[in-house]
Order: C-alpha cells, then sequence, then structure tokens
C-alpha cells in the first residue's frame, strides 16, 4: 500500500491551502505539506517527493490578465535553483502516475497550463498535456457568484477523485467559471470521452442544467469539473475543501446534509492507496 504524499502549493493570490491541507488530512493522507511556490524553486520541496498535488482556490496574481494566465506562464518558464525546469518537473510527477486536484483558481491554472482536460490530438490515444485547449471564462451573469450549487457526477468518467459518488452540494465563489473552448468539436470530444466529471444539476431531477442560478456561471450544458483522460487530474469551480464538516452545510441547524466535499480527496486518497 503507497504511502499518499499531499502537497498543497500556495503563494501570488492563493488563499486555500489551509482548508485544502485540512481536507487531505480528513481524508488520510499519510503526509500533508503546505508549499510556497518559490519553496519549488529553491529546492526546498521537490515534486518527486509526493504522489498527490492540490493547486487550491484563491486569486492567484489578482487575475490580471485572467483568472491564473500570469501563474500558468510562471510554471512554464520558472528554472530552480538547480537550473532544472520546474514544467519538466511538472511533467515528470504526471508521468510517473501522480494525481493532481485543481480547486477554482486550481482549475483556471490546471486549464490555462493545459494539464486539463488534454483531450488527444491526431488520433492518438496519449494525453496531450500542456497543450491548452479550453480556459474559464467570466459567468454569464457579469458578477462574482457566491452561493451553494448541486452537483452531478458523471458515473462514467474514469475519474479517480468521483469513484462511488453521485450528487453533491457544494459551494461555488468566482467570477470566471464558465468552461469556454474554440470550437464545439472540442465539446464534442470532452463529452464522447467521459471527460465531464460534474454538472451544475437540478436538485428535483437531477439532470444537468444551464438555468440561473443553479447553474452560476452559465458553463455549457452545466459543465462544472474535468478530467484528464487517465482521471488523474481533476479540477472543478465548486470548493470541496469548504464543505469538511457538517456544520459548514447551510442548512445544518435545520437537520439536513449531504455528502461532505471532503469525499472527493477520500477518493484520491484511497485511489494512491489501492495501487
Amino acid at each position: 500500500m503507497a504511502l499518499v504524499k499531499t502537497l498543497v502549493i500556495t503563494g501570488y493570490g492563493t488563499n486555500c491551502e489551509n482548508e485544502c491541507a485540512y481536507a487531505a488530512k480528513k481524508a488520510g493522507a499519510d503526509e500533508v505539506s503546505i508549499a510556497h511556490f518559490s519553496e519549488l524553486i529553491t529546492g526546498k520541496f521537490k515534486l518527486e517527493d509526493f504522489n498527490f498535488l492540490v493547486f487550491p482556490g484563491g486569486f492567484l496574481d489578482g487575475d490580471d490578465l485572467g483568472s491564473a494566465l500570469a501563474a500558468a506562464q510562471r510554471w512554464r518558464h520558472a528554472r530552480l535553483d538547480n537550473g532544472a525546469s520546474l514544467l519538466d518537473e511538472l511533467n515528470k510527477f504526471v508521468s510517473k502516475g501522480g494525481i493532481a486536484l485543481g480547486i477554482c483558481n486550481g482549475f483556471q491554472l490546471l486549464t490555462k497550463l493545459g494539464l486539463l482536460p488534454a483531450l488527444p490530438e491526431n488520433d492518438k490515444k496519449t494525453p496531450s498535456y500542456f497543450t491548452p485547449q479550453f480556459s474559464l471564462g467570466h459567468n454569464n451573469s457579469g458578477r462574482y457568484e457566491d452561493r451553494w450549487c448541486y452537483l452531478k457526477v458523471n458515473a462514467k468518467s474514469p475519474c479517480v477523485f468521483t469513484k462511488n459518488l453521485d450528487f453533491l452540494y457544494l459551494p461555488i465563489r468566482h467570477g470566471e467559471g464558465k468552461l469556454v473552448a474554440d470550437t464545439p468539436e472540442l465539446f464534442n470530444a470532452l463529452k464522447e470521452n467521459n471527460q465531464v466529471v460534474l454538472q451544475y444539476a437540478n436538485p428535483e431531477n437531477k439532470m444537468p442544467t444551464e438555468e440561473y442560478p443553479l447553474n452560476p456561471n452559465g458553463s455549457p450544458e452545466g459543465i462544472a469539473g474535468i478530467c484528464d483522460p487517465t482521471g488523474r487530474i481533476f479540477g472543478l469551480m465548486p470548493h470541496p475543501e469548504a464543505f469538511n464538516d457538517k456544520t459548514n452545510h447551510p442548512a445544518w441547524t435545520r437537520g439536513e446534509s449531504s455528502e461532505l466535499g471532503t469525499a472527493l480527496f477520500v477518493g484520491g486518497v484511497n485511489y494512491l492507496k489501492s495501487i
């Protein structure tokens, strides 16, 4: 059984690192560390020492130029103090079977960086990492949305984080959460590959919806979270780490409850312990 060593990355506007670290610990991770981006550069923390990466929410670089765009360039061009490419180190992490969870701003970063959705290109079956194919655009409402949303889980998805889950209720808080792509073909490929993991849903019929405010940003077909072809890299706009106890539920005093958001972290931990 593999030890689950989790690294939560912070810095430059990230603000949910402590909640993510707590959620990982509660989910059963054996080791959990929080590292500032600069500590990756100096070598204090090395990606090769971990098998679970968490990219938390926040406002990387103030969302200047677009959410997480500046941060994606930092990852692409950063050099470690020993001269190695940080992007190469991240590629090695993915290639050796590590898992990654990007939440809200972290999801925006993974799409801008090209780790999601990594749709295979030119009829190849291998994921096309580091080639941006999608992005997250401004909410249709034209404003920042802060509310709880119902989410339908795609049971056919290969996502390792959502195994045995069906329906979730999680908080969202973002201004740029609508999944966008240059062509309809990209959306079709995403659906055909079952890389759509979560969709905003109507609680009455548990079906995906584009109706506001059930769908808070206007994302096509209610897409709220996607994964790479392997299911090991997962990004979502809702904040699972913010629902880590029953008392976080907005109606818990009235006896209402639902699956904790930490269940997604449990899924990742269980996957690593099973390989």
